[in-house]
C-alpha cells in the first residue's frame, strides 16, 4: 500500500471525493466525520498525512491538531470555508503545515499533500547529514535535532525552516523568500506565520537559539 493519509471531514461528499481522488494516487485512506473518533485513528493507525476540516462536531480541527502535535510532527493539512488570516495564523501557530480554502480542487489537494510529503522527507544538504552548531546537532536522514544529547521534537515546518536557515547561513533571507522555499509560491497566508515558527523554533533551540538574528525591516539571518 501508499502512504496513511487520515481523512477527517464531516461532509460525507467531500470525504469521498477527497477520499477517492488519494485512493488514485496511490495512498492507503482512513476517513472519519468528527474530531474526537479522529485522535482514536490517529493512534490506531500512525498516519503520514493528515487532512482536517475546521468545523466538525464534538472537536473541531484546531483542537484536533494540538492534539495530534502533542504526539507527532506529522505534516498536517487543515480544510476551511473561512479565508480569514487570522484563522490561518491560529492554525500554523497549532502546528498546522499548509491551508486549503473551500471549494478547493481534489486533484490541486493530492498535489500539495504530495508536496508537503517530499518537502518533509528529501534531504536538503548535499553533502553529510550531521550539521552541528554550538551544543546542537541536526540529522538531515533522521530529520532529528538533538540540543546537548537530548532529542528536541520539530514539526516538519520546523525542521524544514531550521535546515533552510543553515543552507543559507550568513545570508540575510525576507520572509517572503523564507516563504517561498519553506511554505511554497503558492502560499496565500501572512507572512507572520513566519515570525510564528521563528519564535518557536527559537524557543525549542534554547541556549542556541541566539544563531537566528532578526534584521529589522528584513527578515532572519542564522550565523
Amino acid at each position: 500500500m501508499g502512504k496513511k493519509v487520515l481523512l477527517v471531514e464531516d461532509e460525507v461528499r467531500i470525504r469521498e471525493v477527497v477520499a477517492d481522488y488519494f485512493k488514485k494516487d496511490d495512498w492507503e485512506v482512513y476517513e472519519t466525520d468528527n474530531g474526537s473518533s479522529a485522535i482514536d485513528w490517529f493512534d490506531a493507525i500512525y498516519p503520514d498525512l493528515v487532512i482536517l476540516d475546521i468545523m466538525m462536531p464534538q472537536m473541531d480541527g484546531f483542537a484536533v491538531t494540538k492534539q495530534v502535535r502533542m504526539r507527532s510532527g506529522v505534516p498536517i493539512i487543515l480544510l476551511t470555508a473561512k479565508s480569514s488570516d487570522n484563522d490561518k495564523i491560529h492554525g500554523f501557530e497549532l502546528g498546522a503545515d499548509d491551508y486549503v480554502t473551500k471549494p478547493f480542487s481534489p486533484k490541486v489537494l493530492v498535489a500539495r499533500a504530495n508536496s508537503l510529503m517530499k518537502r518533509a522527507t528529501e534531504h536538503y544538504l548535499p553533502t553529510g547529514h550531521m550539521i552541528s552548531f554550538g551544543q546542537a546537532i541536526v540529522n538531515t536522514k533522521s530529520h532529528q535535532l538533538e540540543l546537548d544529547g537530548q532529542q528536541v521534537e520539530l514539526t516538519p515546518k520546523e525542521y524544514e525552516l531550521l535546515v533552510f536557515l543553515l543552507q543559507h547561513k550568513n545570508n540575510v533571507l525576507s520572509r517572503e523568500t523564507i516563504l517561498n522555499h519553506v511554505w511554497g509560491i503558492d502560499f496565500d497566508g501572512d507572512s507572520r506565520v513566519v515570525d510564528t515558527h521563528i519564535k518557536k523554533l527559537r524557543a525549542k533551540l534554547n541556549c542556541e537559539s541566539h544563531h537566528i538574528r532578526t534584521v529589522i525591516g528584513t527578515g532572519y539571518k542564522f550565523e
